[in-house]
């Protein structure tokens, strides 16, 4: 019963912290403010947590079981000389981020100001970049697979975070066409052949 009431107190925490993040961005948020959005006192917060960058972590780690689970669904092509093996990558991402953009955010502000934060991440990230390094067995790149498939990831996250940040930067654009352009981008960026 213990064990059920935690992991719900946990649950709560993370919902919490998402729509605070979302109302007032990662840097921005309190650990009061999570807790009150939450409906918990703040002293349950350092029973799951240590610190926000630890919530923050355990969020990240909850968003890579879900792209892990994702890898497993049906229409996963790994051979990117296949144009529709880079296509199903980016609507899944562009689709993914969408859900998750106000986490996808405060990980990118986290990120910013936090180099311990930055490097723990990225060492969370590093088995998706061989996953997608993987997929680019047999194209001609230009350099290691590894820096294409950073290449790859960097331009994925960067399109989806102006486009779907919500800032007013970039013109409007709807879902089908911004994964049809970056698809095309891509999968031409890295030798795949002709759109």
């Amino acid at each position: 019963m213990r064990k059920q009431q935690a992991a719900q107190t946990e649950a709560e925490l993370k919902a919490a912290a998402i729509r605070v993040f979302e109302r007032v961005g990662y840097l921005n948020a309190k650990i009061t403010d999570i807790t009150t959005e939450a409906g918990r006192a703040t002293g349950s917060f350092y029973k799951h947590f240590a610190s926000k960058e630890a919530l923050l972590e355990a969020l990240l780690a909850d968003l890579l079981a879900e792209g892990d689970e994702s890898a497993e669904l049906e229409g996963h092509l790994d051979d990117f000389r296949d144009r529709a093996a880079v296509r199903w990558h980016v609507s899944a991402y562009w689709h993914f981020h969408r859900r998750h953009r106000p986490l996808m955010v405060a990980l990118q502000q986290a990120a910013i100001v936090d180099e311990g934060f930055a490097r723990r991440s990225q060492e969370l990230l590093e088995p998706d970049l061989h996953h997608i390094a993987d997929h680019m067995r047999g194209l001609d790149l230009p350099g290691d697979p590894l820096v294409a498939a950073s290449l790859f990831t960097t331009t994925l996250s960067g399109f989806a975070a102006t486009y779907l940040g919500g800032h007013g930067r970039a013109p409007e654009v709807s879902d089908d066409e911004a994964i049809e352009t970056l698809t095309s981008f891509l999968h031409a960026g890295l030798g795949g052949g002709p759109s």
